[in-house]
């Protein structure tokens, strides 16, 4: 493996998905300050149906935690439903380790379908991952639907916030600091 190993978790349940299209940006941003190994886990997709307990995860599950327990950056990506989360996105967390995610970045992302949604970033979002002792970065994206053609981001001054996230992370992520000390 070569490069930032980032980890989306996509809480949307669309495919495609103004979501994953926020996401698509924010890796081609991240991919121009270093090289980025990405992969995605879609939480609709994993079929989490009745899973209450770790053990009870069947293998392809469990990949999947994994994935995102090592990961050297998470990417949190998830559409806004009524205030918050989706239940399948938080039903993805119920099965992390409760110590896996201590001190690992993650960039938190969300899509709604206007501004009044932007503060699950805050309200919903940061406290996840406050239990799990993760380094939230500072720096969270928000986009509206307004924002998008389909599932294209045009807005520039949400492209503007995605690069103020990106260079305001760099500091936080392992990749970049081993780079920089060469």
């Amino acid at each position: 493996m070569s490069g930032l190993r980032a980890v989306v978790v996509n809480g949307s349940p669309s495919r495609p998905s103004k979501t994953m299209g926020l996401v698509d940006v924010i890796l081609d941003t991240l991919g121009g300050l270093v090289p980025v190994e990405a992969s995605r886990i879609d939480v609709y997709r994993l079929g989490l149906g009745g899973i209450i307990e770790r053990p009870d995860a069947p293998p392809e599950v469990e990949a999947a935690l994994r994935r995102a327990e090592e990961a050297d950056l998470l990417i949190a990506a998830t559409p806004v439903f009524r205030g918050s989360y989706p239940g399948m996105f938080k039903q993805f967390f119920d099965l992390v380790d409760q110590y896996a995610l201590v001190d690992k970045p993650v960039l938190l992302a969300a899509t709604g379908g206007g501004e009044h949604h932007a503060l699950v970033l805050e309200h919903a979002l940061r406290p996840l991952f406050g239990f799990f002792q993760a380094l939230t970065l500072p720096v969270a994206i928000f986009a509206s639907s307004g924002d998008f053609d389909g599932t294209v981001l045009l807005n520039p001054r949400v492209h503007g916030r995605i690069e103020i996230a990106v260079s305001s992370a760099a500091r936080f992520l392992p990749a970049l600091t081993v780079q920089e000390a060469k």
